[in-house]
């Protein structure tokens, strides 16, 4: 497995690969072997653009919602971390230390939506016993690419 490509891939996937073996120093059919290697291998599960989606006229909203949740005997947190995984209306999860044990991304095309959907779905869900939900305001940065967002938000300058 090559660190630095997939370095260089998570940068910019869309780099030919005729690119990135001159950036390596290597041919460019060995790059197309090692990628697929690592595809097999499950090293790359997949490839996706990182969209600004503010620049979009497009309605959504995406909120982190925090949870606590009793484990299952015998299976930890991963049968309750597939299940959330399982909706459509869920981006991420990861599993946190720290006050909650689960993080969880969600999308919707309104904030009612996504207040509906962890109503209905995520708390009463047996295992989950709170949940803190924190929308999201304004994305600055994701997936390690600076979104340029056109507008600035002057609350952060001061002003003497």
């Amino acid at each position: 497995m090559n660190i630095e490509l997939l370095k260089l891939l998570s940068k910019n996937a869309r780099r030919s690969e005729e690119d990135l073996a001159t950036m390596l120093g290597v041919s460019a059919d060995e790059i197309k072997k090692e990628i697929k290697e690592m595809e097999k291998k499950g090293y790359i599960c997949g490839y996706k653009a990182v969209i600004d989606w503010d620049k979009i006229n497009t309605a959504s909203v995406s909120a982190i919602v925090d949870l606590n949740v009793v484990p299952k005997a015998g299976f930890g947190f991963e049968e309750v971390a597939e299940k959330i995984a399982s909706f459509s209306e869920v981006e991420a999860v990861y599993l946190m230390s720290g006050v909650y044990d689960l993080t969880v991304v969600v999308k919707g095309k309104t904030l009612q939506d996504v207040a509906r959907f962890v109503a209905r779905e995520l708390a009463p869900m047996e295992t989950v016993t709170s949940t803190s939900t924190h929308f999201v305001m304004r994305r600055y940065k994701e997936m390690d690419v600076l979104l340029n967002n056109a507008e600035k938000d002057g609350r952060g300058q001061l002003f003497i």
